[in-house]
C-alpha cells in the first residue's frame, strides 16, 4: 500500500511544541490550502481544506523556531487516523498529516524570528530522518527520534606560503 500526501499552504496556527517523556520533540500545527475554479454557472467558487499535522524531532524545533501563523510550508508525510475518547465518553476520530519533510517557501525575513539565524538553511528545508513508526504504538513510543548523527570532522591540512614564493 502507498499512503503519500504533499500539501502546500500556510499555517492557520503558530506551532505549539511540547517534549515527551523520552525527551523527543513535538510539534502540532494546522495547514490550510485552497483551490479555486469555475462552477458550470461561472461563478468563481474556491475550496478550502484545513488539515492537522504532526512533526516530530529535531523537524519540530525547527518548525517552532522559525514558523508562525501565516507562515507558507510545503509538507510531505502520510495521513493517519487518531482515534479518542472525549471527556463525555464519546469516541472522537480524525485524520492528521504525520510530516516527514518540510520546506519553508516564505523569503528567509518574512516567517523568522529577527536575530538568530543560527541553523536556518537557506532553501528552507529540513529532512526528518527516515524512521520505522509502528501505528499501535502511542506517541510517548516514539522516543529514537531525536536521535543525533555523529559529527564528522573534517580535517583541513594547513599550507605555509610565504609572500615572497607567490609567482605573480
Amino acid at each position: 500500500m502507498y499512503n503519500k500526501v504533499i500539501m502546500v499552504g500556510n499555517l492557520t496556527r503558530d506551532i505549539e511544541l511540547r517534549y515527551l517523556p523520552s525527551g523527543s520533540a513535538i510539534a502540532k500545527s494546522a495547514v490550510a490550502t485552497s483551490y479555486k475554479y469555475k462552477s458550470s454557472t461561472g461563478e468563481q467558487k474556491d475550496e478550502v481544506c484545513f488539515l492537522d499535522f504532526n512533526i516530530f524531532g529535531r523537524s519540530a524545533e525547527v518548525a517552532n523556531q522559525y514558523l508562525k501563523k501565516g507562515s507558507k510550508v510545503l509538507l510531505e508525510g502520510r495521513l493517519v487516523f487518531e482515534q479518542w475518547t472525549a471527556q463525555d465518553g464519546s469516541t472522537r476520530s480524525r485524520h492528521s498529516l504525520r510530516v516527514d519533510t518540510m520546506k519553508m517557501l516564505d523569503a528567509k525575513g518574512e516567517s523568522m524570528n529577527t536575530g538568530d539565524n543560527q541553523g536556518y538553511n537557506p532553501q528552507g528545508s529540513y529532512n526528518q530522518p527516515a524512521t520505522q513508526y509502528d501505528e499501535a504504538s502511542s506517541p510517548a513510543s516514539y522516543g529514537g527520534m531525536n536521535q543525533a548523527k555523529p559529527r564528522v570532522e573534517q580535517r583541513i591540512p594547513e599550507i605555509d606560503i610565504d609572500e615572497d614564493e607567490i609567482p605573480f
